[in-house]
């Protein structure tokens, strides 16, 4: 089902490229790892593990707020999609057919 135009002209593009794939996946994995370090440290020295799932629960909501939407960083790159054989074997089908009469 296709939108009307006047819809989707103000839709933003809502894909992230493979190399904004790559760079989400390090930056949430950097955010996780720094906050549980971080929250181990705070944790142990309050002697509270509560204090230390409370630091890493902050760092998986900023992790998903920075890496969840596709935000402009993430579509740098677009990627150039080849024609699909489907339509390929078509016009082809199309230029034998011409051919044959």
């Amino acid at each position: 089902m296709k939108l009307p135009s006047f819809i989707q002209d103000h839709i933003p593009e809502l894909y992230m490229d493979f190399e904004g794939q790559q760079l989400a996946e390090q930056l949430y994995q950097w955010i996780i790892i720094s906050f549980s370090i971080v929250g181990f440290m705070w944790g142990y020295y309050c002697q509270q593990f509560s204090q230390t799932l409370y630091v890493l629960a902050a760092g998986v909501i900023l992790a998903c707020l920075l890496v969840l939407p596709p935000w402009p960083m993430y579509r740098r790159h677009p990627v150039a999609w080849a024609a699909s054989p489907r339509d390929s074997d078509a016009r082809n089908a199309g230029r034998r057919q011409r051919g044959k009469r």
